[in-house]
């Protein structure tokens, strides 16, 4: 035989210098759900390894992340009932503990990337993204509200608002209403291609915030996030938000929707973000727990995939644990 490609596979130095795919540290965003009580440290029982940290223990984690060569960090709030409302009104008080986390996060860390959240449903009483009317998800109503939190943010400090919603027209007004405020610097992160799909369960244990089993009120999101059958839909959906202004598109989740990122890395310029999403990790987490996987071998191969697929950005839960492994150069 005249060519033998396992001749490229012989040692580990081999293998590294042919390696196609490279995953650092700085391409990973840890997530952070902040809760009020600025000591907390409450465990998440549906994500194993997650907490929800008051800011005293998010200044320490984003401290031992950065040891670590992670350098941007996505941050939700777990908004206590008492404050929920169903304009979410409580995401532009100037008392609301999310944006002085923030103010104080970029104090203590000017370098750092802070990229925050924008949607109704951490701080409404409906628990949707955007204000129900007539019992349905009303997307114009909604567009003022995502305008003023996405402002509220920038001026608090975070470096990239997150829109999550799905409401068609956000970054467009977004980006306006940034603008206005004096914020051009400030980036927008896209949801672009964000799908309604049965792996966000974790994630909305976290923070308390699936739709309410309420008269009047969608027990589910099926109307604005998009349909797990469509693949054309994505490139439209994306389209539109280069169009309107957006600086990184994503797609979420990642793991189901490898096809979709690479569509989007192949369609676009800009920077593709993917969302490694709660019940994507879970489940590997859960398999671990049990010895049917091997948690780091598993956890490293899932990343990569999300990477080769054209990825530039990859937000998961995994970020903390994969840097420590390249930082040991166990990868």
């Amino acid at each position: 035989m005249l060519s033998r490609p396992r001749r490229n596979r012989q040692s580990a130095a081999i293998r590294t210098l042919v390696r196609e795919t490279e995953l650092l540290p700085g391409h990973l965003v840890q997530p952070i759900f902040l809760q009020p009580e600025p000591d907390a440290r409450l465990p998440i029982e549906s994500l194993p390894g997650t907490f929800r940290l008051g800011i005293e223990e998010v200044v320490r984690e984003v401290g031992d992340c950065i040891a670590l060569g992670i350098r941007s960090f996505i941050m939700f709030p777990a908004v206590p009932e008492a404050l929920k409302d169903k304009r979410g009104t409580y995401a532009t008080s100037k008392d609301n503990f999310y944006l002085h986390a923030a103010t104080r996060l970029k104090k203590e860390y000017p370098e750092i990337c802070l990229i925050s959240d924008v949607a109704l449903d951490p701080y409404s009483s409906d628990g949707h993204d955007g204000v129900i009317k007539n019992g349905k998800v009303d997307n114009d109503d909604t567009l003022p509200l995502l305008e003023a939190m996405s402002v509220a943010q920038a001026r608090a400090g975070f470096d990239v608002i997150g829109p999550s919603d799905m409401m068609d027209g956000r970054v467009e007004g977004i980006r306006r209403a940034l603008d206005n405020a004096g914020f051009t610097d400030t980036a927008i992160m896209s949801y672009s291609v964000k799908y309604a799909s049965a792996f966000y369960g974790p994630f909305r244990d976290a923070l308390d915030s699936a739709p309410r089993l309420l008269e009047d009120v969608p027990t589910d999101k099926k109307t604005y996030q998009m349909d797990p059958a469509n693949r054309r839909e994505a490139l439209r959906e994306a389209a539109l938000d280069a169009a309107e202004g957006a600086d990184y598109l994503m797609v979420k989740p990642a793991i189901n929707y490898l096809d979709i990122i690479r569509d989007l890395h192949q369609a676009h310029s800009l920077p593709i973000a993917a969302y490694h999403v709660s019940g994507e990790c879970a489940m590997l987490l859960a398999a671990a727990e049990r010895g049917w996987l091997d948690y780091e071998a598993a956890a490293t191969e899932a990343l990569l995939s999300i990477k080769r697929a054209g990825a530039d950005v990859i937000i998961t839960y995994f970020a903390k644990d994969y840097a420590s492994w390249w930082k040991s150069g166990r990868i």
